[in-house]
């Protein structure tokens, strides 16, 4: 990326390519394209309207909608005016949409018409809420996000900015039932626009073109996003992900760079008609959120007949970590269960639970230090301080290196499970099952999964007297979050196997279903 020494913030993408390929086409959604200076100029007029709303510095601005090129137009806006976008989880149930917007302190709302309904069943519960805007129009109280924007002066504000203040707040699974919001900044998001086209994840340039096809609310499609804008390349923006869709657009639009999580890999090289697509213009897939097997990877790298990259990170070091690169992909190699070497700029190790770094082939925790670590979480000192050692950043997960220096996941120091790329913490689905007439007592654990790699089971212990059913227990948590976190299975047991302090020994339960395998892991 050329571009790079004269970005000092995330603010500058637009500006920069303004100035110097106005013309040239940013995004393009469903085939309504835009053009660099007509991102400029439209991000220009967000940022007016947003300080004319009265949003200071360091502001919240929501986001709920489904990936458009109107995103990154609010993205970009909130950015000029310094404001801070907080992406919300459309998959969300209402309750856990209205303490997300809550939690950060959201005056301001741009909210796709798919969840107009949702945001009016919560309104008297987000007090903050001061202004909603309507991104598709067409609602009667609230306004239209054209009119609203073109509205204001394309003039950009200029505002002064610092490396370390906040650009994007995502928010992830919480292990003690709510979500916390990670805050990353200008200086995360340079560190990382830098690290991922040194590694060829995003070395993109501006006659590439760019499939933006995971959801914003992600770290993974919120920065595929800004990678292909801060390059200068062409966006295709995917709302929502369709095999079908994606493959045809591989082919019309000659896409040369995608990233997909594992699961839209199954699903693509599932489809009936693969064969007979032209992946042609394929240069990269990159892929991560969760592990990859075997012959998934083999069968897709036949199909494509491209490079492939792997990427380990999570959203608390704005997706970077380590990569595996195009090379690493040959089976001879032996490296295909490893998720690879640190990234340029990371410093990886694994540790024993005293922080001492261990010998290769011993499994410990990983803990990452890089200059695109988190500043921290949302109104969170406690949880920040522990996540967050004397520059380390503890991931939850465990594993260990080989001999050549490459990483291997073996298993989650925490219990979170990943399911379809989307993590899952227990504690929420256990919150959102207690109280359900019938249950004593339960526990959530991740099991092998053939096509989201996990999935959630409850395994339930009754009261007295009482038979409830799987299903009158999973209508009960789908009131109160969001549908990819229900269990897809309850087992019924007498009682939960917990240590002398009264711990649930998650392990034991996982044990029977990970039997024979030789990672925790799928």
């Amino acid at each position: 990326m050329s571009v790079l020494p004269r970005l000092k913030s995330l603010a500058d993408i637009p500006r920069v390519h303004a100035e110097e390929r106005p013309n040239a086409i940013a995004l393009d959604y469903n085939n309504r394209t835009t053009t660099y200076a007509q991102l400029d100029e439209r991000s220009s007029r967000v940022a007016q309207g947003l300080i004319g709303l009265g949003q200071k510095p360091d502001a919240r601005v929501a986001f709920l909608g489904k990936n458009s090129d109107r995103y990154f137009e609010v993205l970009l806006g909130a950015l000029k005016s310094n404001a801070v976008i907080v992406g919300v989880n459309w998959r969300l149930a209402p309750p856990e949409i209205a303490y997300v917007l809550n939690d950060a302190g959201c005056e301001v709302l741009f909210v796709g018409k798919d969840y107009y309904g949702a945001i009016e069943k919560i309104l008297a519960d987000c007090p903050r809420l001061k202004q909603i805007i309507a991104m598709d129009g067409g609602h009667p109280l609230w306004p239209d996000y054209e009119r609203w924007r073109d509205s204001h002066p394309a003039v950009d504000p200029m505002l002064p900015v610092a490396p370390q203040d906040d650009v994007i707040q995502l928010y992830t699974s919480g292990t003690t039932g709510h979500p916390k919001g990670v805050q990353l900044t200008n200086a995360n998001y340079l560190a990382i626009l830098k690290c991922a086209s040194d590694v060829q994840l995003a070395d993109y340039r501006p006659e590439d073109v760019v499939l933006v096809a995971m959801p914003v609310f992600h770290v993974a499609g919120v920065n595929i996003g800004l990678l292909c804008l801060a390059a200068g390349a062409k966006g295709i923006v995917l709302g929502d992900i369709d095999p079908q869709t994606i493959l045809q657009l591989i082919q019309t639009k000659r896409i040369t760079y995608a990233f997909l999580v594992p699961a839209v890999i199954l699903f693509l090289i599932s489809q009936p008609n693969v064969r007979e697509i032209d992946f042609s213009s394929l240069k990269n897939v990159s892929y991560g959120a969760s592990p990859i097997s075997d012959d998934v990877l083999l069968r897709a790298q036949d199909l494509f007949g491209c490079q492939f990259l792997q990427v380990y990170g999570l959203t608390e070091t704005t997706g970077g970590g380590t990569f595996l690169p195009p090379e690493d992909h040959a089976p001879a190699r032996g490296k295909l269960r490893s998720c690879g070497k640190p990234a340029p700029g990371h410093d990886i190790r694994v540790v024993d639970s005293g922080g001492k770094p261990l010998a290769p082939r011993q499994v410990g925790e990983i803990v990452i230090r890089a200059p695109n670590v988190m500043k921290g979480y949302w109104n969170r000192p406690d949880a920040t301080h522990s996540s967050i050692v004397n520059e380390w950043f503890h991931t939850g997960d465990a594993g260990y290196f080989d001999e050549d220096g490459y990483l291997y996941i073996h298993d989650r120091v925490k219990d979170m499970i990943v399911s379809g790329g989307e993590n899952i913490y227990p504690a929420e689905v256990e919150n959102a099952i207690f109280g359900c007439p019938g249950v004593a007592d339960v526990a959530v654990i991740g099991v092998p999964d053939p096509r989201w790699g996990e999935a959630v089971r409850a395994v339930v212990v009754k009261k007295p007297g009482a038979n409830p059913s799987p299903a009158e227990i999973i209508a009960w948590a789908r009131e109160r979050i969001a549908g990819y976190k229900l269990p897809k299975s309850i087992d019924f047991i007498d009682a939960l196997p917990r240590n002398p302090t009264g711990k649930v020994l998650r392990r034991e339960l996982r044990k029977p279903y990970w039997e024979g395998r030789d990672r925790q892991v799928n």
